[in-house]
Parts: C-alpha cells; structure tokens; sequence
C-alpha cells in the first residue's frame, strides 16, 4: 500500500510539471503517458483535448522504426553495421556527397556511420531551409532531391571523427534507401510487416501517397497539415501514431520482442550531438540522455534512453525506474519541451 501510495504521489507531481509546461503559449495540446513494463502502473495526462489515443505525428521518434529494421537485417546476417555504401548506391549518387576539406569521403562511409550519426553530414532539413518551406507550404520531394541537397553542403567533419556525432536526417533517409534496396519492398509495408501488425498497433501508419488524412502541426500558431511531406521521408520519421500504441512500440523495442535484445551492447557507444540537440547523446539508432547533469542540478541517476523528435514528440525508456514515457507537445518551436519534461519526471520517480 505504501509503494503504491508513493506512486500516486509522484504521479500527481508529474501531472503538476507537465500541467505546468503545457501552459506555456505556445502549446495548444499535448499528452504524456507513462507505464512500467508490465502495465500495472500507468498515468496519462492530457492538455487541449489531446489524449493517449489521440493521433499525432511520430516525427523523428519514427527514426526507431527504421533502426528496428536495420538491426532485424543485422541479426539476419543481410547486411553489417561495417557494410561501405558503396554496396547499396550507385557511383553517381555518392559522387561528391561528403566532400571535406577538399577530399571526398563518400565511399569511405559505412552503415554504422550513418546509424551512429557519425558521417559528419549536414543536416538538409535545416540547412537547406527545408523547415522553413515545410512551414510555408506541403510539399513533396525524392531521395534524388535529398541527396543533391546534401551535396550542397560541407560536411561538419571526417566520417567517423573520434568522438564526433551531428544530427542530420539524410543519415536515416539514407538507411531507409539500404532496407528497400536490400529486401526490395517498400519501408513503409515493412514497418507495417515488421513492426504495426504483430504488435497490435491498429492506430499507427505511414503515410504514402500523400493524401491520406494526418494530424495538424504547430509552429508557434501557424497550424499546419502536412502529409506530402510525411509521405516523402519515411525513414527519417514521419508517421502517423498514438502515445498508446507507441507505447507498444517502445517496450517492445527494449525488451527485445523485435529483435534479440542483446544487440544493444553493440549500439551503446554514445557520442554528444551539436549543441542545438540539447542534452542528448546518440549511440546506434537511438538517444541517450544522461541525467546526473546541470540539467538536473546533478540529481539525477542514470539515463534516459529512446528518441524524440522536432515536432515535440517523445518516447524514452528510463531505465532506473523502469519506466517509459510517450507523448506530445505538438510544437516545432519549442523541440526541447520534451527534454525539460521527461528529465523533470525521472528526477521524481
């Protein structure tokens, strides 16, 4: 009785933290939901009409769909994290595409490169104003487009610099292209396949044609409805869920019901992203956030471990407490609001 009197007592702080950020101006809806792995302890809380069921967009958290496919391929022996590119893409397509410091470093580049966010690339969503075109208008785009984009940019350092990791979609875009390539079916029935469908995730799709129904987006109080440009990116995470069913996902991703869970003493190699990432570390496809921090004034324990993503989107798995946390703040100006939520919780658990 007393454990879970303590934990309804932590759950009301939690609610009063996310009441709190929720507040802000710039959220018009938001939802977290929290369980531990075997659902007997559980709290959702919901602000502007939004709630566990609601739809909203997975954002980068999708990057883990596409990291649970690229580890499923590794633990089939189809492909390894030292595979150069050269194997999945033509001479044309990596000519010139990581060009630094006069010297053109694209055939050098392997999959763990990309997975671990150390090739170096720039990020095309930022630097190419893709974001601010996306603000404006939908609009759709190829791979081919993605990739002269990222040729117009200057790599940020050597692939696999020691200790080095920049945050850039193309580095999953480029994934997603190796997955199609090597099955030869496209990513999005392969999550579908490999992921929705066993895992009962009825809510959960990515789009395709770009005329399917998606929720909105907010940028400051700009709404947006964007499926063109859902449905262009699929592996750098752009699909359509719920907190309830990414809930599913997450405790599936770590538990190993997707893949032997042993894998992850092989992706646990963590390296600080750019300082616009905030807290956050990457390791093999996913984040870490270690919370013994200043961002915690050093109160906190161990790590938080899973993805968010631009739009305010999160999925984070707390080790130390066995807790997961899913939700949305729905709001590209603000991306750090999951941070400074779920690193408050884990400080009360």
């Amino acid at each position: 009785m007393k454990v879970e009197r303590a934990m309804m007592d932590s759950f009301g702080a939690m609610a009063t933290v996310f009441d709190k950020l929720s507040a802000s101006k710039q959220v018009h809806e938001a939802v977290m939901f929290i369980e531990n792995t075997d659902g007997s302890e559980s709290f959702e809380r919901g602000y502007g009409g939004k709630t566990a069921d609601s739809a909203m967009c997975t954002a980068s958290v999708g990057k883990l769909f596409t990291t649970t496919c690229i580890l499923k391929l590794l633990e089939q022996g189809i492909l390894s994290l030292d595979d150069h590119l050269t194997h999945y893409f033509s001479d044309e397509e990596l000519d010139g595409l990581h060009v630094f410091k006069g010297r053109d470093y694209a055939r050098e580049l392997t999959v763990s490169h990309l997975l671990f966010q150390n090739s170096g690339f720039s990020d095309w969503f930022e630097s190419a104003g893709a974001k601010k075109h996306a603000i404006d208008v939908d609009f759709s785009f190829t791979f081919a487009e993605q990739l002269a984009w990222t040729k117009q940019l200057t790599p940020k350092f050597a692939p696999g610099a020691e200790g080095r990791a920049y945050y850039a979609d193309i580095n999953f875009d480029m994934l997603g292209q190796i997955i199609e390539r090597t099955v030869g079916t496209p990513l999005a029935t392969l999550f579908a396949e490999w992921i929705f469908k066993p895992l009962g995730m009825s809510d959960t799709f990515q789009p395709v044609t770009g005329t399917e129904v998606v929720p909105a987006l907010y940028f400051k109080d700009i709404e947006m409805i964007r499926p063109r440009f859902l449905a262009s990116c699929p592996a750098s995470g752009s699909a359509v869920t719920t907190a309830r069913d990414l809930m599913v996902f997450l405790k599936a991703f770590f538990a190993g019901k997707l893949f032997h869970n042993a894998v992850f003493e092989t992706l646990a190699t963590y390296r600080k992203l750019q300082m616009t990432m905030g807290p956050t570390w990457y390791g093999g496809g996913y984040m870490q956030v270690p919370l013994k921090s200043i961002n915690t004034l050093w109160r906190g324990r161990g790590e938080l471990i899973g993805h968010t993503g631009t739009t305010g989107s999160f999925a984070l798995y707390y080790p130390e407490k066995d807790l997961y946390f899913t939700g949305d703040f729905n709001q590209m100006a603000n991306p750090g609001l999951p941070f400074r939520l779920v690193m408050r919780l884990a400080t009360l658990a």
